[in-house]
């Protein structure tokens, strides 16, 4: 064909990949977030459960109010990856400090409808939920948008309440209301799959990336720069200059101590190791186990 690579981003174009691979054998595809049986089809997958374990740990020791908040877009299995990490995280801390910490969750069937995402998110802070985890998209922007809104409407330069982005560092957006991102880098598994296309080892089947593979992570300095970065290339007009963000970031993350950053460094290193293994699952009945094993409540319900 006149393309070495075709790449679909999304679990939703699964079917679509699927039917094509079969017509066209002799074509390299890839799919991120999803997986086919077809031996020229790579699955470009993610451990988010790992990075979600660590951004649940922060939030665990963050809140204030002792309850945490997930708003997620549509459900599909992929997003129960980040509903068990972000669960098993919160309770790694509940166990380290003896802290009670509610958690709720809410999907709103979108990935692409802001205004439903600060409407749902506003109901969570309405509840006293004071730490919220985008795992939604665009829909996920309007758990960033209540967020800030909250502490603007309460005087507060700083959080809590404060939200946790995803994918990619959005840290940036709201300085001070952002305590940090769920790094998936998509970007990453794209490459690879280039690189090996380019190289002649271009292989199909599923590829795991989490955090040993550069995959997946929890927002540092560097990601928060790149993405500024990246922010103004694409056009975008920062909320402050790249000093002052940096500064207000970084004042955000010292209102925190030492041990709370350790205790993520140091899961991050046994998740590397293989010491720490967080659970996952793609089905709905075992997600509903984890669910209730970590007493997650349903928002409303």
């Amino acid at each position: 064909g006149e393309y070495d690579l075709i790449i679909g981003v999304g679990f939703l174009l699964t079917d679509a990949i699927h039917q094509v691979a079969q017509e066209y054998p002799n074509q390299w595809f890839a799919i991120v977030d999803s997986v086919t049986p077809d031996p020229n089809v790579r699955g470009i997958l993610f451990k988010e459960n790992e990075g979600s374990a660590l951004v649940g740990i922060l939030a665990a020791y963050v809140t204030e109010n002792n309850k945490v908040g997930v708003v997620l877009g549509m459900e599909i299995p992929v997003l129960y990856h980040f509903e068990a990490g972000f669960y098993w995280g919160v309770n790694y801390v509940e166990n380290l400090t003896g802290k009670d910490v509610q958690i709720i969750y809410k999907y709103t069937g979108s990935f692409v409808d802001r205004a439903l995402g600060k409407q749902v998110s506003e109901g969570m802070l309405a509840q006293g939920a004071d730490v919220l985890y985008n795992v939604a998209g665009l829909t996920g922007l309007g758990v960033l948008d209540a967020v800030h809104d909250y502490n603007v409407q309460h005087g507060k330069e700083f959080g809590p309440p404060f939200a946790i982005g995803v994918d990619s560092c959005q840290d940036w957006m709201y300085p001070g209301h952002v305590i940090a991102s769920m790094m998936k880098r998509v970007d990453n598994g794209v490459y690879y799959a280039i690189r090996d296309v380019v190289y002649g080892n271009f292989t199909g089947g599923p590829i795991f990336y989490g955090i040993k593979e550069g995959g997946v992570g929890i927002s540092g300095l560097e990601e928060l720069q790149a993405f500024m970065q990246i922010a103004q290339e694409m056009g975008t007009e920062l909320p402050d200059t790249p000093e002052n963000i940096v500064a207000k970031w970084q004042q955000m993350r010292a209102m925190y101590p030492e041990e709370v950053w350790n205790t993520i460094e140091e899961v991050k290193q046994k998740i590397i190791s293989g010491e720490i293994q967080v659970p996952t699952t793609d089905s709905p009945e075992e997600i509903q186990a984890i669910r209730q094993r970590y007493g997650v409540g349903v928002l409303g319900g």
